[in-house]
């Protein structure tokens, strides 16, 4: 996958993991392999420097939780992340739009 392609989409993937609910960073990067039939395999370098900006601009929380003995950073959603995920989305929607229509594709 294009680096620089995925740079601009990155937060709209991240928002939308953690719209499913909270999760820590492995969960998050296990969730984006996954559901992307292992598309978006990406590296913690990756991950964990953009949810601390998606952090730093309100658009997660963060709190540690302990689970099976071992303390994790779990983030999820604020409100604010919830309407720039739907804003996101609309805005995929219609970039992705234009592109089938371009490269004559069927929607």
């Amino acid at each position: 996958m294009n680096r620089e392609r995925l740079k601009g989409n990155l937060d709209l993937l991240l928002l939308s993991v953690l719209a499913a609910g909270p999760a820590h960073g492995y969960a998050i990067i296990t969730s984006l392999r996954e559901r992307s039939e292992g598309a978006f395999d990406l590296p913690e370098g990756t991950i964990y420097p953009a949810l601390h900006r998606l952090e730093d601009a309100a658009l997660l929380h963060s709190a540690w939780a302990e689970n099976d003995g071992r303390k994790r950073r779990v983030y999820g959603l604020t409100d604010k992340g919830v309407a720039a995920l739907a804003s996101q989305q609309t805005e995929w929607r219609a970039f992705a739009y234009g592109m089938q229509a371009v490269l004559g594709w069927s929607a």
